[in-house]
């Protein structure tokens, strides 16, 4: 993103040049400090002419009056302010960036007729205009001049009048440290994979030291020396070598055992010798969107000097074919011991996040896990774009987690695991195989990863219908959509700081 929006907050005065956004309940009624913006009425005469009642997301926009100093008004609808939680003041936010065109001064008057707008709410609405500002243009070498949203040659500055304004900036400091890790996990999805290896990934990820993470990279030769055969037989069709990066933000009481979460991180998937089809197969350069979602909480969580411990482990491959890649039959032994035969080397993530996962219940011993991975189109079949499959042996962490998912709208829908799902992914050839078929295809990839996580509480999150190509909303319009940070740090927020 070349130009990003500088955003301040300040008290309510009368704007003086560019454009000044005002809030209306459902009844169309505006506060005192929006009427000062309007002397004239121009916006009061628009409502009846466009039938404007203040509904939630409904915009009215005018040019100003011949003698204001502003270049044009915009109305925002709030609906009911009774009904506006926090993820409401995102969407109006976004809504805001949406209707910005090419304003360079932007004033947001944070007032409403008899009710009280506070720091977090317009905090939250800052937060949500930010998010709405992102897009992945850095290859873009001409500006297409018929595109409202194309980036100026300056950034935007964004005041936003309320109330609280140092209240507001505090706790949009927080937020922002939250934004900037969902920026940082929608740019490694966008990235092509041309760019951006398991080496580069690792480089991205080591940046983090620069906020007081510890950063380790495991090589190649390190990964073989722990056994870690399952990661090992994905990587080994790419001339790029895998890495393994772990890390660690130490924020907690040092008695506290740390939380975990492990991101699947394949740069690239072919699919192997079982390769892909070649429709979409571009898509695929983001099927690294838990690691993703792993670094850029990880950012946000040490940005905001989150009082948790917490690690984080991405396991980064390219899965390629090659003569020296894996088949279809090939049986490798995972770093737990336990042997796998591979049927087919398309359902790769589920073996390097067995090394992950098991790397890091051994090493860490932590409270719980959590994996984000972009592991099977079978559960888009099942919940679409919307939500994301949830599989736990934890009944605690996963109400956590769906609560923390209602809260962001980043949600979950909580999927069945089973013996007899179990027995799908029995063979007679090794300890297991690496797929059970189409039926229940989500469920078996979870029952295969809960071999590796013993009796540590964990959860595993299929993000492959919601960290790349999921439909656009008010807080995003890109491609790579940063799923998982705003869920994760919630949950973390709510439940494990000390």
């Amino acid at each position: 993103m070349k130009h990003r929006p500088e955003i301040a907050f300040a008290k309510f005065a009368a704007p003086k040049k560019g454009v000044a956004v005002v809030l209306s309940a459902e009844d169309g009624d505006l506060g005192a400090a929006a009427h000062a913006c309007d002397p004239g009425d121009v916006l009061g005469r628009a409502f009846s002419v466009a039938d404007f009642k203040g509904k939630f997301g409904g915009v009215v926009d005018v040019i100003a009056p011949e003698k204001s100093p502003l270049d044009r008004l915009l109305a925002v609808g709030v609906g009911k302010p009774s009904a506006l939680d926090e993820y409401a003041w995102w969407k109006l936010g976004g809504t805001i960036a949406a209707n910005m065109k090419k304003a360079r001064d932007l004033t947001v008057v944070a007032d409403l007729a008899g009710a009280s707008i506070g720091g977090e709410e317009a905090a939250a609405l800052a937060a949500g205009l930010l998010m709405r500002s992102y897009s992945f243009d850095r290859y873009k070498t001409k500006k297409d001049e018929n595109n409202n949203n194309s980036q100026p040659d300056k950034p935007a500055r964004i005041t936003i009048q309320c109330d609280n304004p140092s209240a507001a900036k505090k706790a949009f400091a927080s937020l922002e440290a939250v934004v900037d890790g969902v920026f940082m996990a929608r740019d490694l999805v966008n990235e092509p994979a041309n760019v951006l290896g398991p080496v580069e990934f690792a480089a991205k990820a080591a940046e983090l030291s620069e906020l007081g993470v510890k950063v380790d990279i495991l090589t190649e030769k390190e990964m073989r020396k722990l056994g870690m055969g399952a990661l090992l037989g994905v990587a080994q069709g790419s001339v790029r070598p895998p890495r393994m990066i772990v890390m660690q933000w130490n924020g907690g009481n040092a008695k506290h055992k740390p939380v975990a979460f492990v991101g699947k991180g394949v740069v690239f998937d072919s699919g192997g010798v079982s390769i892909k089809p070649a429709a979409g197969m571009e898509d695929m350069k983001g099927d690294m969107g838990g690691a993703a979602a792993v670094t850029g909480l990880m950012r946000a969580l040490a940005a905001r000097k989150a009082k948790a411990n917490v690690i984080g482990v991405i396991a980064c491959v390219e899965n390629m074919v090659d003569g020296n890649a894996q088949r279809p039959g090939d049986i490798v032994t995972s770093m737990s011991g336990q042997t796998i035969e591979v049927i087919n080397t398309d359902a790769e993530g589920r073996l390097i996040l067995a090394d992950a996962l098991w790397y890091c219940n051994d090493r860490f011993q932590p409270a719980f896990m959590i994996d984000l991975a972009t592991l099977t189109g079978a559960i888009i079949v099942s919940l679409g774009h919307h939500y994301a499959g949830l599989f736990s042996n934890n009944d605690e962490l996963s109400e956590r987690l769906t609560a923390a998912g209602r809260a962001t709208q980043e949600r979950v829908w909580r999927m069945p695991l089973g013996s007899e799902y179990d027995k799908i992914i029995d063979t007679k050839n090794a300890d297991m195989k690496n797929t059970g078929g189409r039926h229940g295809g989500a469920i078996t990839a979870a029952q295969f990863l809960q071999r590796f996580v013993k009796d540590t509480p964990w959860a595993h999150l299929d993000i492959a219908g919601t960290a790349m190509g999921s439909p656009a909303n008010e807080i995003n319009q890109s491609w790579g959509t940063g799923f998982g940070v705003r869920l994760l740090d919630r949950l973390v927020r709510d439940h494990y700081e000390n």
